[in-house]
């Protein structure tokens, strides 16, 4: 059975900092790349951050950019995202997701295997 699980969420004052940490199992992930989301009460899920298989390639949101860094671990199947300099509008639910196509990820929303979501919460 496939499981996705995050992890490192909490509370933080604005300006703080937070890593995030998601462990996927349960099958082999070769190929996969790797990406957070988010999603605030009342809004709609966002994209924050992919990584693609081999860590070569990062893309962010223009809103978390030169804040937050997503890497991946040196097992494949974990990725992290650092996130620094935390604004109150930060504040959401983060998913780690999976997928075979990171463009998928990042223009579509949508991804093979979904977490749980880990909540952040910034306060100011």
């Amino acid at each position: 059975q496939v499981q996705v699980v995050e992890s490192g969420g909490g509370l933080v004052q604005a300006g703080g900092s937070l890593r995030l940490s998601c462990a996927a199992s349960g099958r082999t992930f070769s190929g996969y790349a790797m990406g957070w989301f988010r999603q605030a009460p009342g809004k709609e899920r966002e994209f924050v951050a992919a990584i693609s298989w081999n860590g070569g390639t990062t893309y962010y949101a223009d809103s978390v950019k030169g804040r937050f860094t997503i890497s991946r671990g040196n097992a494949k199947n974990t990725v992290y995202l650092q996130m620094n300099s935390l604004k109150p509008e930060d504040t959401s639910v983060y998913y780690c997701a999976a997928d075979l196509s990171l463009p998928t990820m990042r223009d579509r929303l949508r991804a093979n295997y979904w977490g749980k979501g880990t909540p952040v919460t910034v306060s100011s």
